[in-house]
């Protein structure tokens, strides 16, 4: 139960993450700012967006990080189910055949009344 909301906690930080990092803006950006577009920090107020993105981005990398040591450590110590494919040097054990005394089970179905003459159709 807590491996599965793990990997959904995992997921939901993993999708911020990218979400967080592409609103961003680069280092150049603020270049275009001094040539006339003023307007590139208003939406956050006049100190910028940096300061919010920034530490949001270190928080979501931050339990990224975590969330995937946690879940490699509880992976690393289960074992696999063995397969029959695994090794293909040992043959696989046949299923005994089955007697013809026993009744077959087919997919078609079978009836045990007579078809009235009426529903054959006339050639």
């Amino acid at each position: 139960m807590f491996y599965e909301v793990l990997i959904v906690v995992y997921l939901i930080v993993a999708i911020m993450l990218i979400g967080f990092v592409l609103v961003q803006q680069g280092k150049g950006a603020d270049m275009g700012a001094s040539f006339g577009s003023g307007g590139s920090n208003t939406v956050f107020g006049s100190s910028g967006s940096g300061n919010f993105l920034t530490r949001t981005t270190a928080i979501l990398a931050t339990l990224f990080f975590v969330i995937s040591l946690i879940l490699g450590n509880q992976t690393a110590d289960k074992e696999k189910a063995v397969d029959d494919w695994q090794n293909i040097e040992v043959p696989v054990l046949d299923e005994p055949a089955q007697s013809t005394t026993a009744p077959v089970e087919s997919d078609v179905p079978v009836t045990t009344s007579e078809v009235p003459a009426s529903d054959i159709p006339q050639s």
